[in-house]
């Protein structure tokens, strides 16, 4: 014989139920937000990481440019230094170029070892205007020009072949039989190189580049 049930149970079973199902949707609850509060915290330090990395760069980047500006500002300042230093000596200052124009007379390689212990060197023509530039301290001088080392071959002290030349009519012509290996320019006009023996005595005109 079955217990009768007893009065009330009916509405207790149902509060618990209820209860149950409360603590069921406060736990999903919590879940949800904390998976919330993660994906959050997650974008958040991702994007801080890569503002981070983005600033680690451009700090790299401005390290890079203020060290190119440091050294293009030191360079500057030394052909500044020698820019003024060669200019109080009485040096010629022409496009990228200084001269140096002698007061008195040397043998060609005289000439040249004079102008390499100054830091320079004789003279290497390379334009119409650098010739016109020359003529205008009227003096027949020594140049960097010569074939010392095969005849009819010309080279500049540099060891650049002759490509623009400027002979006076006639030259090169080792005049008389004469061995004339090295090269003067006068000042008559614009074609004014004349080749002459290397032993005879000449001022001469060295040449530093220097470009501004």
């Amino acid at each position: 014989m079955m217990a009768a049930a007893e009065p009330g149970r009916k509405p207790y079973r149902g509060v618990v139920v209820s209860l149950g199902l409360l603590c069921l949707l406060q736990a999903a609850l919590n879940i949800s937000l904390r998976l919330a509060l993660y994906h959050s915290y997650s974008t958040s330090y991702n994007t801080l990481k890569r503002n981070l990395s983005d600033c680690d760069n451009k700090t790299l980047d401005l390290e890079a440019i203020f060290k190119t500006l440091t050294e293009e500002r030191d360079e500057l300042k030394k052909k500044w230094t020698d820019f003024v230093h060669y200019s109080q000596q009485g040096w010629k200052y022409f496009n990228g170029s200084f001269y140096y124009i002698s007061s008195n007379m040397k043998t060609w390689n005289e000439s040249r070892t004079d102008c390499l212990q100054k830091g320079m060197d004789l003279v290497v023509v390379n334009s119409k205007e650098e010739q016109e530039f020359i003529n205008r301290y009227q003096k027949t001088m020594w140049i960097g020009l010569t074939d010392s080392e095969r005849e009819g071959t010309w080279k500049w002290v540099d060891g650049t072949p002759l490509t623009t030349s400027f002979w006076q009519s006639g030259e090169p012509n080792n005049y008389e039989g004469q061995n004339e290996d090295c090269v003067e320019t006068k000042f008559r006009d614009k074609n004014s190189w004349n080749d002459a023996v290397c032993g005879d005595r000449h001022p001469w005109i060295c040449e530093k580049k220097m470009f501004l």
